[in-house]
């Protein structure tokens, strides 16, 4: 297909931010300066910003312990997402959710599910919703490798089968599950075949390619949301960071480390975009500093932000 030079650098720019948002969030823990953990999204911004861009403003996605992509692809701005790992009350969640649980029902994001395969259900279940309602809206359920083996899984995905429900499942395989490799889990090459099990379409496609994910996404949501049920995407691609801030990923094999930062997506897309001629590298710098210099306002605002009053540990509980 072709596309139109505006909307190919909107997919770059929602990459390198959040490709240097979680470089800036990585340092800024590393110094001591953010409390709590991280689980990073470098390496794997395609499959986020494809998907979301397939989406409407008032679609639904679930997400994981390794959020903050998924949240600034569907709209979550900087500023709420960095006020939020600061543990600030002016964060999306209030300081509350932290980094594995942000989100923002209004941009069309539930609270992060840190459990594996904690979303699968959520999204099948607000798929029904929308079905009840008779809302023309689809739900997105990420999830990682390894979740595919979690019984919760199984259950949301049969379910959205059998009533043919509008949601969209999508694998992000980074070949590893923590420090486990995908091969030791299953012995299918293709977590996509798991599909046939359920009666629904699926696919395999290059994660690291934004626009085969955003040409399969469209096609698996316009199908779900015209009544047709769901689809089981898999995305393949490679965590360039360690699974938390702790883990110098030893487990990976530097020959197949450096092979996939060969191949990382932000990489890829900016080459594709040069040789293309959609942009020079005055064009592309532009871009950058404009990107750091938003992070750098919210790094900031985070920073002089209010912390929450101790009694607002009371609020927002239900008994």
């Amino acid at each position: 297909m072709g596309y139109d030079t505006k909307f190919l650098l909107s997919l770059y720019r929602k990459m390198l931010l959040i490709r240097q948002f979680e470089e800036r969030v990585k340092y800024l823990f590393l110094e001591g300066v953010m409390p709590g953990t991280i689980h990073q999204y470098q390496g794997q911004e395609a499959i986020a910003v494809g998907v979301c861009s397939a989406l409407n403003s008032d679609d639904v996605i679930t997400s994981t312990h390794r959020p903050h992509g998924h949240a600034l692809a569907k709209g979550l701005t900087v500023e709420s997402l960095m006020h939020e790992l600061f543990g600030k009350t002016t964060g999306c969640c209030r300081g509350k959710g932290g980094s594995m649980h942000v989100g923002d029902l209004e941009k069309g994001m539930v609270p992060a599910i840190a459990i594996v395969a904690g979303g699968v259900p959520i999204a099948t279940g607000i798929a029904l919703a929308f079905r009840y309602r008779k809302e023309p809206r689809v739900a997105v359920s990420f999830m990682g490798d390894g979740a595919v083996n979690e019984g919760a899984f199984h259950e949301a995905v049969n379910m959205g089968a059998i009533w043919s429900l509008p949601v969209v499942y999508v694998v992000e395989n980074n070949l590893y599950s923590a420090s486990t490799p995908i091969f030791e889990m299953v012995r299918l090459k293709r977590l996509s075949d798991r599909a046939a099990g359920y009666g629904i379409p699926s696919v395999t496609v290059d994660g690291n390619d934004v626009l085969e994910v955003f040409e399969t996404a469209r096609k698996a949501i316009e199908r779900a949301r015209g009544g047709e049920g769901p689809t089981l995407v898999e995305c393949m691609t490679y965590r360039i960071t360690g699974h938390s801030r702790r883990d110098p990923c030893n487990y990976q094999p530097e020959e197949e480390r450096k092979e996939a930062l060969k191949k990382e997506p932000l990489r890829r897309f900016t080459e594709y975009l040069l040789t293309g001629g959609f942009i020079d590298e005055a064009g592309l710098e532009g871009i950058r500093a404009e990107v750091d210099a938003e992070i750098e306002r919210a790094v900031e605002s985070a920073m002089a932000a209010p912390d929450p009053k101790p009694e607002a540990a009371l609020e927002d509980v239900f008994i």
